[in-house]
């Protein structure tokens, strides 16, 4: 599996400062790991729908998947001396490194925080590779076609499971605030997609991390220059209905 395979099946793949080359030529285990990882991604769609707290099904089992192929957390301290003496400590936990003879390569999944995560990432990558720590760093997020199609994935499963009201919506775990309730309620559409264009909106809305407001980092440049590979999570990774 390759990062070509990923792009022909919907994922969004950006490299920068060679970071494709690198992972080829100097972390090619890593890159066949991560590549099988994400292949395998399935989410089904319920998960998009259902409540609850915490780190989302997905992100645990992709880090199941990487922790088990060596991609480990790990806490790096860089520190500064002069004079044998340490003036300066600055500390990065990151939730995945791969390390080999060749160096260490750094990733975070961000697959629903608020997008100013992407800003710490990247700046850490950027700290973490001058000083000679990481050769690349990765991140992994909801993809363009996925961002742009979640509302129509969640008005079809709420129209495939009959939801008509709130309390239909109760067996999935799903409590609604009082805006979702109001909006809902006042809209002239059915209220499968009425609840569904707001349940969207406070779930995954542009303040989210996806692959529009990483994009806007990489313009700006943030993380220059360390080598930065970033993938997106395509909407055909969603199992309509699944069990």
């Amino acid at each position: 599996m390759t990062l070509a395979d990923l792009q022909a099946k919907g994922f969004d793949i950006a490299a920068r400062n060679h970071a494709e080359a690198i992972m080829g030529r100097d972390f090619p285990e890593a890159l066949d790991e991560l590549c099988g990882a994400l292949a395998d991604v399935g989410i089904p769609d319920v998960e998009l729908i259902r409540g609850g707290g915490g780190e989302a099904l997905l992100t645990q089992r992709l880090r199941r998947t990487l922790a088990e192929t060596g991609w480990i957390k790990r806490t790096i301290v860089v520190r500064k001396i002069v004079d044998d003496t340490e003036t300066a400590a600055m500390t990065h936990e990151i939730d995945h490194v791969r390390t080999s003879e060749r160096g260490s390569v750094a990733l975070e999944i961000e697959w629903n925080n608020k997008d100013p995560f992407f800003d710490r990432d990247l700046e850490n990558f950027q700290r973490l590779h001058h000083d000679g720590a990481i050769s690349v760093g990765v991140i992994v997020t909801r993809g363009r076609s996925l961002q742009d199609q979640l509302r129509g994935i969640v008005t079809a499963f709420a129209i495939r499971h009959g939801v008509q009201s709130f309390a239909d919506l109760e067996p999935f775990g799903i409590t609604p605030t009082a805006r979702q309730r109001r909006l809902a309620e006042q809209a002239e559409s059915p209220f499968a997609e009425s609840w569904a264009k707001v349940f969207v909106s406070d779930k995954f809305g542009q303040s989210t991390t996806h692959w529009d407001k990483l994009e806007q980092r990489l313009q700006r440049g943030v993380g220059n220059p360390c080598p930065l590979l970033l993938v997106g999570i395509p909407a055909a990774s969603v199992q309509r209905d699944a069990p």
